[in-house]
């Protein structure tokens, strides 16, 4: 039996009950589908070479145990994700059903891919604390959404865009530890990347 649904189960154990194509739109999920597929068409033309009898006899054992729980268990198909919180998880299927039927440019078309904005829906989508921007990057890197991964990183580059090193440190919260001879030395090695 082909499963229409799959199972998502976050870090801290919440399960996530998602579509099939939605979950396929993380590269990871979708591999992992289809090794499961590859294995069950084995582990089925395995079993097509057992004898009847003891077919037979695995029919009789199943009619005995009355779990019909357990049954149905062993029909879902179960994906840990224990890389992910459950809010970020959230969100990442969020995005998923959202774009459940968007073409996206190839992945090998980098060009298409780099020069691509991020699109409305997206930007308004990403318009969360820093926090969990980060995060919703580190799930699309750690499920292969490139998309997502793509239009998250396009907007922190959107954040750090035209603005000098000390706007960027406040923005991100990070510490200068470097002297001001060490400073000076860096800006005169990068200095052609300097906008004018």
């Amino acid at each position: 039996m082909v499963a229409s649904s799959v199972v998502l189960v976050s870090g801290e154990g919440e399960r996530f009950t998602v579509d099939k194509k939605i979950a396929e739109r993380s590269l990871l999920l979708k591999n992992y589908l289809n090794d499961m597929h590859d294995s069950n068409l084995q582990n089925n033309s395995d079993s097509d070479s057992e004898s009847e009898s003891e077919a037979n006899h695995k029919s009789k054992d199943n009619n005995n145990n009355n779990d019909d729980d357990e049954d149905d268990d062993e029909d879902e198909i179960v994906m840990p994700v224990p890389n992910v919180r459950s809010s970020v998880l959230q969100k990442v299927i969020e995005w998923a059903e959202h774009h459940r039927d968007s073409n996206f440019p190839d992945e090998d078309d980098d060009d298409s891919r780099k020069s691509a904005p991020v699109d409305s829906w997206d930007r308004e989508f990403l318009k969360v604390d820093q926090e969990m921007l980060y995060e919703i990057i580190l799930a699309a890197n750690y499920l292969n959404i490139k998309p997502l991964l793509d239009a998250g990183c396009k907007v922190v580059a959107e954040m750090i865009r035209g603005r000098s090193p000390e706007e960027i440190r406040r923005t991100f919260n990070i510490v200068n530890d470097f002297t001001p001879e060490e400073e000076a030395a860096i800006r005169r090695e990068n200095e052609w990347a300097e906008d004018r």
